[in-house]
């Protein structure tokens, strides 16, 4: 029996569950804006009480690792690592896209490709295309959006888009037949019990010493344009 912990914070979700092997005991989620810093931990507090298990119980802790927001990965990896560390239990990094390609397959339940989409600000997005098995087939990349980059989805017969950058590619995407849409789709631990017990079952643990999140893109500090 395995009691893992699950957080989520790489876009404006604020996410947190308790799984027993591949069952949900606890989950709760926000998604009102970065108030990962002032709901987290709160949030990790009545997952345990509502479990009624002491942190010394838990026998892993997960954290969507990436892409998305430098804040919320940052919130989000440095609470697991610190709680696993206290506990010296090990810790399980997630892609942030293949845990919403697992929910939108979830959802969809249709055989395709799958391709999450974060916003990455301006006309650009963090992606990667899923089998509906969940093998990652292109690398992920942060994709500028325009008529030609988008050609690189239209040799494959189907393709499921989702997530909040997908909106505003929508008109391009529509250009291309094979083209569909899944609404609703955020990163969220709510469907993550089944992949996380998988990779606790095969031993697959990050390095804690060395764990960062996955930023892909280097951090940039615009500086605000002068009044004058």
């Amino acid at each position: 029996m395995a009691y893992i912990l699950n957080i989520e914070t790489a876009t404006t979700v604020c996410s947190v569950s308790i799984s027993e092997n591949e069952k949900v005991l606890f989950f709760k989620e926000i998604n009102e804006g970065f108030t990962h810093a002032e709901n987290l931990h709160l949030f990790i507090q009545e997952a345990l009480k509502s479990c009624n298990l002491l942190p010394s119980q838990l026998n892993a802790v997960s954290v969507s690792k990436g892409p998305g927001s430098y804040t919320g990965l940052r919130i989000g990896v440095s609470a697991a690592k610190g709680l696993a560390y206290a506990l010296n239990i090990p810790l399980i990094g997630l892609s942030t896209l293949q845990i919403m390609a697992n929910a939108a397959y979830i959802k969809q339940q249709e055989p395709g490709l799958y391709c999450p989409m974060i916003d990455a600000r301006r006309m650009e997005v963090y992606t990667a295309l899923y089998s509906d098995d969940l093998k990652l087939l292109s690398p992920i990349e942060a994709l500028i959006l325009n008529e030609s980059s988008v050609l690189k989805f239209a040799s494959h017969p189907k393709v499921f888009y989702f997530g909040d950058g997908m909106s505003k590619c929508k008109a391009l995407l529509n250009q291309i037949e094979n083209s569909r849409f899944i609404e609703g789709i955020n990163p969220s631990v709510e469907h993550i019990s089944q992949l996380v017990f998988n990779r606790f079952k095969e031993k697959e643990f990050e390095e804690l010493a060395y764990f960062e999140p996955f930023y892909l893109k280097d951090f940039m500090i615009l500086k605000k344009k002068s009044s004058i």
